[in-house]
């Protein structure tokens, strides 16, 4: 984002400590760094690393009992703001200071339209009349490139997808035009062509502007296509800063190593070509699934049609990755395999025989031999049951495991995944999301399934525990043979496990083949699209520490 004159500097923190209470721990610990203007400079680092507390220093957003400490030291364009009171605080958020958070759909108000959320900022800070107000909002919402713009300011924002709800959040952030915005783990929760969307915009936004961006993230994969400066942060101090360029080629720290060393990159395992004789486990042929219209006092909505005649095949002991944007039926197609979504056409077979879900105890042992591993662990694992049982449980449709085959059944998975027996007493909410993810897939795999879908297993955690997760899955996979649908929008991940790829748009299948061959040579456009979109770190090893850093020309960000 910089250009080659010498800027102003916005922002200049000095010895930034915060601290829980007068005498708790300290999550900040002496953090130091300056952001010119039109820079952007990212805080990477794993989640509990203390980023985010720093960013939300600035704007004096910190939760109680948590304070910054008396010598720290935040000064923006001359104004210290450890010291400013409420009121001139108030002047500078939004006005001067935006800010983006992880999730707009809990920084946007859901009883509020679209309309006055974003006209709040400017009658605030602003002395405008209504008409102006509107047309400045339609001007915006038409630079994001919002299709109708009008209609969008009467909207709620429930009706608007992830990607498009954080267009809208960057845009009344930006509309104000502020000197430093601060995003804070702004994409996340996008898929890869989303993602990539989204970022691109706030580049375009920010450059008009020359704006300050100080982006939170644990994603050096992104952090390297985007930012000039980097400083690593772990257990609240700064362990290592400077050109992000020179700190990911050549990290000095030992975390930072163990950042980069985690950061996806393709196995050797993945990839295994499929033979000829390799048997099919799981067969489906012409899979149509609709989901119905919504009931109106007259009628009701039109349905939809999610997943458009699919035919696949997944081999016995193989890692087949369904890949694809958002909304284009993955998950629903891993939903409809293990009984959860109901196909409207077509049939599926398991092991040669129909596969159909019912009340019966065929059904119940069909059921112990396709297991899910969902994508938030938090929301699948009842938060009243304590973790031996949570993992025992499928164990009980087995009748031919006593109490205690079940509990020594359970002590080996624990082993298996990585838990700690101590684990076994305490409750979901007691364990970190890394934790909460081994135990899903410990319960996933206890009965010894034949099959398993993975919905995106890996797409909420940190690097390091996702790179744990993966190897997990791969070395049980390995041990006991099951085959799995691995569905997800992290090229990254799909890289690293996969032996075939099918790649999906709108409910169709239009791409499938080996690993290499999907990714080595992809043959439809989307596919293109979505490899081109993927942000990932491109290294080539040319021994045990070199380390060769490419930064790719952005492409223009493609309207919605």
């Amino acid at each position: 984002m910089a250009g080659t004159k010498e800027t102003a500097t916005v922002l200049s923190v000095e010895k930034l400590s915060v601290r829980m209470g007068a005498t708790g721990p300290t999550v900040v610990d002496g953090l130091n760094f300056t952001l010119p203007a039109g820079e952007m400079l990212a805080l990477v680092g794993e989640s509990g690393s203390g980023k985010t507390m720093a960013a939300r220093s600035i704007l004096g957003l910190l939760p109680p009992p948590f304070a910054v400490t008396a010598d720290s030291r935040i000064h923006f364009h001359g104004t210290e703001l450890t010291t400013l009171p409420p009121a001139g605080l108030r002047g500078i958020r939004g006005a001067k200071i935006g800010m983006v958070f992880q999730e707009p759909m809990v920084s946007l108000n859901p009883a509020m339209t679209i309309g006055r959320q974003m006209a709040e900022g400017l009658a605030l800070h602003h002395k405008l009349g209504k008409h102006e107000i509107r047309d400045r909002s339609l001007a915006m919402l038409e630079r994001i490139r919002i299709q109708d713009p009008a209609r969008c300011l009467a909207a709620y924002p429930h009706e608007f997808s992830g990607g498009m709800r954080q267009r809208i959040m960057l845009a009344s952030v930006m509309l104000l035009k502020p000197a430093l915005l601060i995003a804070d783990e702004p994409t996340t929760a996008l898929d890869t062509l989303i993602q990539r969307d989204v970022l691109d915009l706030m580049v375009e936004l920010t450059q008009e502007n020359e704006t300050a961006v100080l982006l939170i993230s644990h994603d050096l994969g992104m952090v390297s296509h985007y930012v000039r400066s980097v400083v690593v942060m772990h257990k609240g101090k700064a362990v290592e800063q400077g050109e992000a360029a020179e700190v990911l080629h050549a990290p000095k720290h030992d975390y930072t190593r163990r950042l980069v060393d985690a950061l996806p990159r393709r196995s050797a395992g993945g990839g295994r070509s499929v033979s000829a004789s390799a048997e099919p486990l799981i067969t489906l042929k012409d899979i149509v699934i609709d989901y119905p219209g919504r009931p109106k006092l007259f009628g009701k909505t039109a349905g939809k049609r999610a997943v458009h005649g699919v035919d696949l095949t997944i081999n016995r002991g193989e890692t087949l990755a369904l890949v694809g944007a958002s909304g284009s039926g993955k998950t629903t197609l891993g939903r409809a395999i293990v009984g959860l979504v109901t196909p409207s056409e077509g049939a599926m077979d398991f092991r040669g025989a129909p596969l159909a879900y019912g009340r019966d105890a065929a059904s119940r042992t069909l059921r112990q031999q396709i297991q899910i591993v969902f994508q938030d662990p938090y929301s699948s694992l009842d938060p009243r049951q304590r973790i031996a049982d949570l993992v025992e449980e499928p164990l009980k449709l087995d009748p031919g495991m006593d109490g205690a085959q079940r509990r020594a059944r359970v002590k080996e998975v624990f082993a298996e995944v990585g838990l700690a027996p101590e684990l076994a007493e305490r409750f979901p909410h007691q364990l970190s999301g890394g934790q909460r993810q081994r135990v899903a897939i410990a319960r996933a795999i206890v009965g010894r399934p034949a099959f398993v879908v993975a919905d995106e297993p890996v797409s909420a955690l940190d690097m390091t525990v996702q790179k744990q997760i993966l190897k997990l899955f791969r070395d049980l996979q390995a041990r006991y043979g099951f085959a799995c649908l691995f569905v997800s929008h992290d090229l990254g991940a799909v890289e690293q496990v996969a032996d075939r790829v099918a790649v999906m748009e709108n409910g169709r299948i239009v791409e499938i083949g080996t690993r290499d061959d999907v990714f080595d040579r992809p043959q439809h456009v989307y596919t293109r699209r979505l490899l081109d979109a993927a942000m990932l770190l491109d290294r080539t090893f040319t021994g045990a520490s070199s380390r060769v850093l490419q930064h790719p020309v952005l492409p223009s960000a493609a309207a919605l």
